[in-house]
């Protein structure tokens, strides 16, 4: 009896006999993962190997300002884009208005209790753009006076928010960002969402205009669902040093658990640049500052609103 015969006999409808699998799901029929998944790890493990021999062989730069791309690049965005991909589902729009190289400061709404909304903006930049470009980010004091805070975000690239450092980098050509409203818009309540807060006098407006960079208006709609603040407990508040004690639908009462963010539905806008190159003469012109500024606050609060209607659900896809 030939082969072709047995199997016809002993498999009725000429079925073809399969080895079984350990968990009955292998792809390729014989147990073992898929070639693409295998290649995954493969490549993890490599990418992880040649990390650690850059760390200990010291083949690896760090900036002035504390900055070390390698680390970032390795380390830091793997870690974020957990949250901006899978959790956030963010969509980034208007990416083509980010140059493609010299300096430009982007400017941006503040929201969420956390910065949250600043470390997104800084994958959304590197991931979306096709420089994969860096975002140095001005930080409050209070982010460099936590010892282990402090060295994090220097190693991520943020220094601290005044306009010496600012000018300097934006002078050799690096993208800096800054969010005018403090912790006036991550303090602000759920109430109040989406709404604007003062932009302070305008320093950051000063700084683009004495190095001639173009502004890059930025709307983020998702950061004020991520910890809907209902109230800030301002004796605790004082008591700790800091700005406010959040009170949220999960915080404090589910303890540390409260302090994973809500899955909100994130889109990023990037605006048209206005340009500066111009107006260098009017840096100190207080006038031209307020309205520049001004000018800035608008077109992010007309940017929120349009992406408030694109995105009727805050938690749906």
């Amino acid at each position: 009896m030939s082969q072709d015969e047995f199997r016809s006999e002993m498999l009725p409808g000429h079925l073809e006999y399969e080895p079984p699998t350990l968990d009955g799901v292998g792809v390729n029929g014989n147990g073992a993962r898929p070639r693409d998944s295998v290649d995954i790890w493969d490549q993890r493990v490599a990418k992880g190997l040649a990390f650690l021999r850059r760390r200990l062989a010291g083949a690896y730069e760090v900036d002035d300002f504390g900055f070390d791309a390698d680390l970032t690049d390795s380390v830091f965005f793997p870690l974020l884009r957990r949250l901006y991909r899978d959790w956030f589902r963010t969509e980034v729009l208007g990416i083509e208005h980010v140059p493609d190289s010299g300096g430009g400061l982007l400017v941006g709404n503040h929201s969420g209790v956390l910065a949250m909304d600043a470390l997104m903006l800084s994958v959304a930049l590197n991931d979306q753009h096709p420089a994969g470009r860096h975002l140095r980010l001005l930080g409050a004091d209070l982010v460099f006076s936590v010892p282990v805070m402090s060295e994090l975000a220097r190693k991520a690239g943020a220094t601290v928010a005044c306009n010496p450092d600012a000018e300097r980098l934006m002078s050799s050509g690096e993208l800096v960002g800054v969010f005018p409203e403090g912790f006036k818009g991550t303090g602000k309540r759920y109430v109040d969402r989406y709404k604007l807060q003062r932009f302070g006098r305008g320093g950051f407006v000063s700084a683009a205009l004495r190095t001639g960079t173009p502004i890059i208006p930025v709307g983020i709609v998702g950061a004020e669902e991520i910890y809907p603040m209902l109230a800030d407990f301002k004796p605790l508040a004082r008591l700790l040093g800091v700005p406010y004690f959040p009170v949220t639908p999960t915080f404090p009462w589910l303890g540390p658990l409260g302090l994973v963010p809500l899955p909100s539905k994130w889109l990023i806008q990037f605006c048209p640049p206005i340009p500066t190159a111009h107006l260098t003469e009017y840096a100190d012109d207080p006038m031209v500052v307020y309205n520049l500024a001004d000018q800035v606050r608008e077109t992010i609060q007309a940017t929120l609103l349009d992406l408030l209607e694109k995105r009727p659900d805050p938690f749906g896809h």
